[in-house]
């Protein structure tokens, strides 16, 4: 048996447009949304990511749990999410086997909020702005299970950069 995990796709970020809207003051951008993201149809979608976790401990609030409370989290702290990559060869859900990269039109959600920072969201997706995009953007660790060398504590502190560009 083939394990589909280990084989190249061809993949397009279309089924999970960018969440912002008009109030948004931060964007975090991701690399390319994970095997199961694209499933749920939401960022951060793995149970053991610890994006939203990490969020929710900067504002002293519940972790949100389904995708409208997550929406609703967003909206209410202006904080906009998309990812680096429009298209991409990936194997499952692996940023180390990403390539053949079509960058997302960033600027166009930038120019169309009120964005203060941009944030990216682990090493491969700030080598990935960095290359395709621009330089202007502040690294955050990435809140994946697979950066077990963080805690959650360690990430919470890392994130609460993001707090001087919330106006809440």
């Amino acid at each position: 048996m083939i394990d589909r995990k280990l084989e190249y796709q061809h993949l397009n970020h279309d089924s999970l447009p960018p969440f912002f809207d008009g109030e948004s003051e931060i964007i975090i951008l991701g690399s390319f949304p994970s095997v199961q993201s694209r499933l749920d149809g939401f960022y951060y979608a793995y149970k053991t990511n610890r994006f939203f976790p990490v969020l929710a401990s900067l504002f002293a609030e519940d972790v949100p749990l389904t995708i409208e409370e997550r929406k609703e989290f967003l909206k209410k702290h202006h904080i906009a999410l998309f990812d680096v990559i429009k298209e991409c060869d990936i194997r499952g859900s692996q940023d180390s086997s990403i390539k053949n990269v079509i960058p997302n039109d960033i600027e166009a959600i930038i120019s169309s909020c009120h964005i203060k920072a941009v944030f990216t969201t682990g090493k491969t997706a700030s080598s990935l702005y960095r290359d395709y995009i621009g330089e202007d953007n502040i690294y955050l660790p990435s809140p994946s299970a697979a950066n077990a060398s963080m805690s959650l504590g360690d990430l919470s502190k890392a994130y609460s950069v993001i707090l001087d560009f919330i106006s809440d």
